[in-house]
């Protein structure tokens, strides 16, 4: 009786998830167990590694960008571990990995080092988790979804279509070749310039045009017919400077709706601020103050070349994709899920095609 008690004892132990999203820029990692909506956060980690500094010039990561960047899968790995035994995880990277030419030898070394294996997600791949972690976002009266990721080394825009059934899938997306990262390398001067700054609005827009001629996005969205969700950390930075936080504030900022003109207002007053004013900023800081700048070229290069009239937080994404694909899969006669299909809440399938 005893050994059959401490069985359901361990039946009843909620699973155990994480997720590792290794990106240009930052490294972050989650661990979460699943509730009958959602997931419950357990633990998080981030820390900005710029593991793609520098990968512009020649396509290799650097052994400063390595060794940063394995110092902070360490601690992952430690994190990890304390929370063993992991029902499930997986661990992903992205842009700067697809590019750099060493990247395999790179993740050898993680493997041995930290004992984690990253596997190289494709931008498609990228492009979708962003919008299963932005599932809770969704706005259920639209039918459609345009969701934008604006990484390190790479900015994945996709096209999102809810259906009466609530399941949600990807109509099409489109990879643009460059993140906050290569863009701030790219125009190295202490402050951007402002031709610098127009030079990405016009080319982002250039790089949509095949993209909007294959989707007609633009009707859709100035009828109001398609929610604009953005997921990055320029997003949210801009969230909170709208908000006037004396500190950055997750529960604030995620899901936080910003109009056109404040989104401009907001944009504004961090280019006004200046390199050193970024840097003083409670929710910017030294370590974000140029690639900010990054990211508000390409936002205000994508809400110039659509109508974007209002834009949705969201302080999630890949890693918050990962555990809900992870959740979904291994639980699918789960009650969970049963909840989760009676409450309308979609999940998203695959189903590309392309840009």
């Amino acid at each position: 009786m005893q050994n059959m008690n401490r069985i359901k004892r361990a039946d009843e132990q909620p699973k155990t998830y994480a997720a590792i999203d290794l990106g240009t820029n930052s490294c972050r990692l989650v661990i979460a167990s699943p509730t009958p909506t959602s997931f419950h956060l357990i633990e998080s980690f981030s820390r900005i590694t710029r593991l793609g500094e520098g990968i512009i010039k020649d396509n290799t990561l650097s052994k400063d960008a390595i060794r940063r960047t394995i110092k902070a899968l360490k601690i992952c790995s430690g994190i990890i571990n304390e929370y063993a035994p992991i029902y499930s995880s997986r661990f992903v990277a992205t842009a700067a990995c697809r590019r750099a030419n060493n990247c395999k030898e790179f993740l050898n070394s993680v493997k041995q080092q930290t004992g984690l294996n990253i596997e190289i997600i494709s931008s498609q791949e990228e492009a979708r988790l962003a919008v299963v972690g932005c599932v809770p976002l969704l706005n259920r009266s639209l039918k459609r979804v345009l969701v934008f990721d604006i990484g390190g080394g790479s900015t994945e825009i996709s096209l999102a279509r809810v259906t009466s059934s609530g399941k949600t899938f990807i109509e099409g997306y489109v990879s643009l070749p460059y993140g906050v990262v290569t863009v701030s390398e790219a125009f190295p001067n202490k402050d951007m310039t402002n031709l610098a700054y127009d030079t990405i609005v016009e080319r982002t827009g250039q790089l949509l045009e095949a993209f909007e001629n294959k989707h007609h996005i633009f009707e859709a969205i100035k009828n109001q017919e398609i929610q604009i969700i953005g997921t990055s950390g320029t997003v949210t930075v801009l969230g909170a400077v709208q908000l006037n936080l004396p500190r950055y504030n997750r529960s604030a900022v995620d899901g936080l709706s910003i109009s056109r003109q404040d989104l401009e207002r907001s944009i504004t007053k961090i280019r006004n601020l200046g390199v050193e004013g970024r840097k003083k900023h409670p929710c910017i800081g030294p370590l974000k103050a140029d690639l900010t700048i990054a990211g508000c070229a390409i936002i205000d290069g994508i809400c110039s070349f659509w109508p974007v009239s209002e834009i949705t937080v969201a302080d999630r994404g890949i890693r918050e994709g990962i555990l809900l694909d992870m959740m979904h899969n291994s639980n699918r006669s789960h009650n969970f899920y049963r909840n989760r299909k009676r409450r309308n809440k979609p999940y998203v399938k695959k189903q590309y095609s392309g840009n």
